[in-house]
């Protein structure tokens, strides 16, 4: 095990991960609101365990992402207490922002 900082490029690669992710999420979560609307239970059946699974999934990723020090553990806040995909894409944006004027990434843990 490393104690080596993690590179700019390290941490835009993972938020380039958790972006997917987060849209993925978003998508699911809009159909199946959608499917729930229009009284599909079928539809909800599926699209149910998909989006809480995809949930959890971009949950895990921002939680490596601050145990390995690649950002701060508000990222993780921000997504879970945001309902996932908003907070997800609300903190990338502060992080590449945070990247872009010149910030190193132990700078961006903060």
């Amino acid at each position: 095990m490393t104690d080596a900082a993690p590179t700019p490029d390290t941490v835009r690669r993972r938020l380039y991960l958790v972006r997917w992710v987060a849209l993925a999420d978003a998508l699911l979560l809009v159909a199946l609101v959608s499917a729930s609307l229009l009284d599909r239970r079928d539809l909800v059946s599926v699209l149910g365990p998909v989006h809480g699974g995809n949930f959890l999934l971009l949950v895990v990723l921002t939680y490596t992402g601050a145990a390995d020090g690649l950002w701060g553990w508000w990222f993780l806040a921000a997504t879970v207490f945001s309902g996932g995909p908003l907070g997800a894409f609300i903190g990338e944006r502060v992080i590449l922002r945070s990247l872009a004027q010149g910030a190193d990434a132990a700078e961006v843990r903060a």
